[in-house]
């Protein structure tokens, strides 16, 4: 009897992994039915097919115009960097303007930027001064760019597929890492960097015709005494008192330090490891994009928030252990099949913690929060790129990622053990928003 209650037990605590409800296949794509979110959608596709291509081609390009792992890190330091600093800010500017016109700015912003870079690089004009220039520039695009975009997924579908809103985007973004990479590999050996440049530029259109067509009230939700360093530390007090936020927030930071980095070291580990070129390195995203893609088709097919917190715990554990092993091969097909799992937990992790926040978080305060989970993310991965670059040129990239991985497998084991606490402060703010009753519904579906 005792062993027949465990196993009930362990069959209860395993039902929150799967997706909770008989139609998850016909759900993936629920939000899709909202008219805004799918011209969002179907935007962002065209868009970050190009976005894709041009972050091969820049780490690419610098590569092979350094050799340095030193300078890689540090690119792709100064483009994330800035959302550190400013992200926080705009999470003021977030709350007091209208997130749609806002998007509208970044993205045309970012058509420019790619646009000069595309000039540079087909003239044969670029330096790695233009491109560290560059590079500050669109960080300071996306620090804005991000905590809207985090926020704005509120305007386009109702709170009950919020989620699947977040996991779906996540699946398109995957989606485009599969497409854009190997397309990107491929034009890189054929005509150059240039041409990547060029069409992330013109992608851009897609997505701003897109924009102008959503239809949104704006609502000013900020203080009204109009006081920034008021709201500023109201978000950041809001953020930090709260248990569940506070330690989603602690670990992204980490995640960022320790893992995050992995796909702007790839280039050096494919041409100093692997001694392969553009092509293969191609593969190697396109092989982490297969894993986020089937990760965010995952999370997708799920009815509700049950559960988000054990799959943390679980993607973290798996990405420690890949990171490990993706150390001690230096086979092309075995690393490959590793990236498929990095690209997978990466996601899983990522998506989970980004649907956990905007569940608990309350929309007047939505877009501060936002921009601290932005912060955290971009604004400490540079920090991780540039440490790795700089311990990578000393130790080696294999033994940074051996490193790495331990520290992520036992990031897993300390949030596994906080989980309960986490699970318990968020409990009130479910039952508060009525998500606790959708949940005991999905699990006795379940169950049934």
């Amino acid at each position: 009897m005792l062993l027949v209650t465990r196993l009930q037990h362990i069959k209860e605590w395993l039902i929150e992994l799967v997706p909770n409800n008989k139609t998850a296949l016909t759900s993936i794509f629920e939000s899709l039915q909202y008219r805004n979110y799918r011209l969002y959608f179907n935007g962002q596709i065209i868009s970050l097919i190009g976005t894709s291509m041009q972050q091969v081609a820049m780490s690419w390009l610098v590569y092979r115009l350094t050799g340095s792992i030193m300078l890689l890190g540090t690119v792709a330091f100064l483009t994330q960097i800035p959302s550190l600093f400013v992200s926080p800010l705009m999470g003021v500017v977030n709350d007091r303007f209208d997130r749609k016109k806002l998007l509208i700015l970044t993205q045309v912003l970012s058509m420019i930027q790619a646009l000069i870079m595309a000039a540079l690089v087909l003239t044969n004009n670029v330096r790695i001064i233009h491109i560290l220039i560059l590079s500050v520039f669109l960080g300071l695009i996306n620090s804005l760019d991000a905590p809207v975009r985090q926020a704005f997924y509120t305007k386009l579908v109702p709170a009950k597929v919020l989620g699947n809103a977040i996991a779906l985007n996540s699946a398109t973004f995957n989606c485009t890492k599969l497409i854009g990479p190997t397309i990107g590999g491929i034009l890189i050996a054929l005509v150059g960097e240039g041409i990547c440049f060029l069409i992330n530029g013109i992608s851009f259109i897609g997505v701003i015709i897109a924009l102008m067509h959503i239809q949104t009230k704006h609502r000013q939700t900020s203080v009204a005494d109009g006081n920034i360093w008021n709201e500023l530390k109201e978000g950041f007090n809001y953020s930090i008192g709260f248990l569940p936020i506070r330690s989603i927030l602690i670990f992204i930071v980490v995640l960022a330090l320790l893992s995050f980095p992995f796909p702007m070291m790839l280039p050096a580990f494919v041409k100093s490891e692997l001694h392969g070129q553009s092509d293969l390195y191609g593969y190697f995203i396109a092989a982490t994009g297969i894993g986020s893609l089937i990760s965010t088709l995952y999370l997708a097919a799920r009815k509700s928030v049950l559960g988000l917190a054990k799959i943390v715990m679980f993607a973290c554990g798996i990405q420690g252990i890949s990171l490990i092993a993706f150390s001690l091969t230096h086979t092309v097909w075995l690393s490959l099949i590793i990236c498929f799992f990095i690209g997978f937990s990466y996601i899983a992790c990522l998506a989970s913690c980004n649907t956990l926040i905007q569940s608990l978080t309350d929309e007047d305060k939505r877009g501060r929060v936002m921009s601290y989970y932005t912060m955290a993310f971009l604004g400490f991965t540079p920090i991780g790129c540039l440490l790795q670059g700089y311990a990578a040129e000393r130790a080696g990239l294999s033994t940074i990622y051996l490193i790495c991985g331990i520290l992520v497998f036992l990031t897993a084991v300390v949030f596994g053990y906080y989980r309960p606490a986490i699970r318990k402060a968020s409990r009130p703010i479910y039952v508060k928003k009525g998500i606790i009753t959708e949940i005991a519904y999905g699990l006795q579906s379940s169950k049934n």
